[in-house]
């Protein structure tokens, strides 16, 4: 009984000498690094507000209606079934409290940690005029998708029962805001179905009118490649049937269509891609930050004066070589698993090494079988580069049925240029709640 209770409280004293690892996101950042931790002698906590890690550079094909929202996102639960030592906590972090080594949670409660990992992502940046994101929607989560979906497919429903000629043009005038890879891959799906896709299906209408604006503020689109993919980008989206406005910047926003320049555009759907920022809770860290709200780190990622908290991805501010890294995907990975094998040398007493970033390469798309690669040593344009990028996105989805149901949901799109999830889902603003069509809306989003 004796050697029973001294190896109970052996291993209660074992447990409570093992580092606390909490990682805040469960975005590319934060799963990149509890994976790097899995198996490791520390427990560790990742902490999200929702359960789902989502794919994002594949949202904006949810949003005009190729993709299922299951066919890009995970529960993290099973993507991290497979580590012992790592459990997942659905809860909203509104504070880092480095003082006293813990994590607040919205709900009051509080989480502490011996190390932590702040991943917890971007959101949209207005540039100050936060009231335009009623009308002018980003593309960050599953329900921006979703809302964006809903507001495109519901324009051009809309104006197949408009009677009034300039009414139905502003419903078929699209306009999305920024020129990055978001943007212009959000404008070439877009014309390739309104062009394509859906031009049999109307009456009244003819959809392959469709205006399709394309502005940024910046000289160029897709700055971060070089000219001559550009050029090839751009061209691909003028056959397309897209109008490119290049520096020009957006004044002025409201329901009924936007200020570009000098012109007033009426437009029914306007879709914001300009800008991120980086999340609230880069500010509660305590330390200086740059002008897009990001934590300015140390080289190993850590946080100045605070050794045990790293930061990594859209919440980090890093520069390498004297340019600040971009905000993608790439970066947020490296920059987590160098900061979960600083944690492990950190507990074997080892010293920290300063962060290297790798870039692999660019890639967008620009419509069917069109497409723009820059891997420093090799370009690639049109169907070449359009293949590869099909095939690269497909490898980096997580899970056998996500990349099985994405790669038939394309094949099939090529061959027939349909598109599976045309659906209105949700409950319309014009509906009443008690109407038959919005309790089937309603359904059908439960259903999906």
């Amino acid at each position: 009984m004796f050697r029973i209770l001294l190896g109970w409280r052996y291993a209660e004293e074992t447990m409570a000498q093992i580092p606390r690892v909490v990682i805040v996101g469960g975005g590319f950042g934060g799963l990149s690094a509890a994976r790097a931790l899995g198996g490791a002698p520390v427990e560790v906590t990742l902490v999200d507000r929702r359960n789902h890690h989502v794919f994002q550079p594949l949202l904006y094909q949810v949003a005009t209606a190729l993709l299922s929202p299951g066919d890009i996102a995970a529960p993290i639960r099973w993507i991290l079934r497979g580590y012992a030592n790592v459990r997942v906590l659905m809860a909203d972090v509104v504070r880092v409290d480095t003082a006293a080594r813990q994590l607040v949670l919205a709900d009051g409660g509080t989480l502490p940690y011996d190390y932590a990992i702040v991943a917890p992502g971007a959101s949209h940046a207005y540039f100050g005029h936060d009231d335009w994101a009623a009308v002018a929607p980003g593309l960050k989560s599953l329900d921006d998708a979703l809302d964006i979906r809903r507001r495109m497919l519901t324009a051009f429903e809309k104006a197949e029962g408009e009677a009034d000629h300039d009414a139905r043009d502003r419903l078929l005038t699209f306009v999305i805001v920024g020129g990055g890879p978001t943007g212009v891959e959000l404008a070439g799906t877009l014309a390739e179905m309104a062009r394509r896709t859906i031009r049999e299906e109307f009456r009244n209408i003819v959809t392959s009118r469709t205006r399709i604006v394309l502005v940024d503020a910046g000289p160029t689109i897709l700055p971060s490649f070089p000219e001559p993919l550009r050029k090839v980008a751009r061209e691909s989206l003028l056959r397309l049937g897209v109008e490119v406005v290049e520096g020009t910047s957006v004044s002025a926003i409201d329901p009924n269509g936007v200020q570009i320049g000098g012109q007033y555009l009426a437009a029914g759907t306007i879709v914001w891609a300009a800008g991120v920022a980086a999340s609230p809770l880069a500010a509660t860290l305590g330390v200086p930050l740059d002008r897009a709200g990001r934590a300015i780190v140390e080289p190993d990622l850590s946080l100045p004066g605070h050794p045990e908290v790293f930061v990594v991805g859209d919440a980090a501010s890093f520069q390498q070589g004297g340019t600040a890294l971009p905000g993608v995907a790439q970066v947020a990975m490296q920059g987590a698993a160098h900061a979960a094998t600083m944690i492990r040398r950190r507990i074997a007493g080892q010293p920290t090494t300063t962060f290297r970033y790798r870039n692999y390469g660019s890639m967008a798309i620009v419509g069917r079988g069109s497409a723009i690669a820059d891997f420093g040593w090799l370009r690639l344009t049109g169907f070449v580069a359009w293949l590869g990028w099909l095939f690269l996105h497909i490898a980096q989805l997580i899970g056998f049925r996500n990349r099985a149901s994405v790669f038939l949901q394309w094949a099939g799109a090529y061959v027939t240029r349909q598109r599976s999830v045309r659906l209105i889902t949700g409950r319309p603003r014009d509906i009443p709640a008690g109407s038959a069509q919005g309790g089937a809306d309603a359904r059908e989003e439960g259903a999906r």
